[in-house]
């Protein structure tokens, strides 16, 4: 069965994670648990519990805010005029020999879920996501996320009530 768990360096294998991306495999391998332990950003991990040490794909999430003028004008219209607390999954990859599977999806909606669930403690509006190229654009927007107007490659999901 699939899981999702935080980095654990002392489990999760790093080095032979490959997702096709130098910078996504080299974050991951290098600095994400620097980053996690500096308090940047918390690190989750796919893995399988048959082999809990074999990171499928992975996703960060930190926080982050907005400036209210950013956002799509339905969105403005309901929000006040100061910047806007926010959630931003700051990378997102899945092996390359995973693809196909709907691993991408599944970490979406794992960081989706995380981010509900924070805001039982601390407010947020929306989850902001950087897509690297337009592919990745895409592939949020499939998934109900929509381009700030100043920054087509940054893009937001409004969590709602």
């Amino acid at each position: 069965m699939l899981e999702e768990k935080p980095l654990d360096p002392a489990v999760h294998e790093r080095a032979a994670f490959d997702c096709g991306v130098p910078e996504l495999d080299t974050y991951l391998q290098r600095y994400a648990d620097q980053h996690r332990r500096r308090g940047i950003t918390n690190v989750y991990v796919l893995v399988d519990d048959q082999a809990p040490h074999h990171i499928l794909g992975y996703y960060t999430l930190s926080a982050a805010e907005v400036d209210v003028e950013e956002l799509g004008e339905a969105d403005r219209k309901k929000l006040p005029r100061y910047p806007i607390p926010c959630f931003r999954m700051g990378r997102l990859a899945s092996r390359t020999d995973q693809r196909g599977r709907g691993l991408g999806k599944l970490l979406v909606a794992c960081a989706v879920d995380r981010c509900l669930q924070a805001r039982v403690q601390v407010a947020a509006y929306a989850l902001i996501v950087d897509a690297k190229d337009a592919n990745a654009r895409e592939f949020y927007e499939h998934y109900g996320f929509t381009s700030f107007p100043s920054r087509p490659l940054t893009l937001y999901l409004p969590l709602g009530r």
